[in-house]
């Protein structure tokens, strides 16, 4: 699915491919390099953190490092996706504080059963994908950060029931302030 931005220095001039550490300038050539290296690096050892804003941002740093010069900083540009808005690039840091904040307080929904802990860990991803802090990998930062949430927690994570059709519905609906589907979603991927 495609982003719009509505100015976009991360892309080479006249185009809309990222620039990238490799040089590379057509889209095919770039998502095979960038799956690859995220590829190669998911396998690794996630960076250690306190489920907290640091550690989301040193997961995206970990993911898209040998890609990208800014992996791992916020997005300075206005972006969406099918006509939709993510938030604001000039919000996007008090909105991960308040995030995390309350997933603070709630002790990263830590020992709940998996009845409670899968539609509080939807509203997190669901705030997560709302607030959309990179130009780019926000779904793969997402979905490493709720697999530590949910390790974190005591729940399993199978990552064999992620069907991309499947999170790709529950994400928009989530968007679009409907969060059952995610909920169910990780009821799948959390159950032991």
């Amino acid at each position: 699915m495609a982003y719009g931005s509505s100015s976009d220095p991360y892309c080479y001039p006249g185009t809309t491919v990222l620039i990238n550490k490799a040089g590379l300038k057509t889209p095919e050539e770039l998502q095979d390099f960038e799956a690859s290296k995220v590829r190669t690096r998911a396998r690794q050892p996630w960076p250690s953190g306190k489920l907290d804003k640091a550690h989301y941002l040193a997961l995206h740093r970990h993911l898209f490092q040998d890609v990208y010069d800014w992996a791992g900083k916020p997005r300075t540009v206005r972006t969406g996706k099918s006509g939709n808005w993510f938030c604001f690039p000039e919000y996007i840091g008090g909105e991960l504080d308040r995030l995390f904040a309350d997933l603070r307080a709630r002790d990263h929904l830590k020992d709940l059963a998996l009845a409670d802990f899968a539609p509080a860990a939807a509203h997190v991803l669901a705030e997560l994908n709302a607030i959309h802090a990179f130009r780019e990998g926000n779904g793969r930062t997402q979905l490493a950060f709720l697999r530590l949430l949910c390790l974190n927690a005591g729940h399993a994570f199978r990552s064999e029931a992620l069907e991309p059709a499947r999170v790709m519905s529950a994400m928009i609906a989530s968007f679009d302030g409907d969060e059952a589907p995610l909920g169910a979603l990780i009821a799948d991927i959390a159950a032991p």
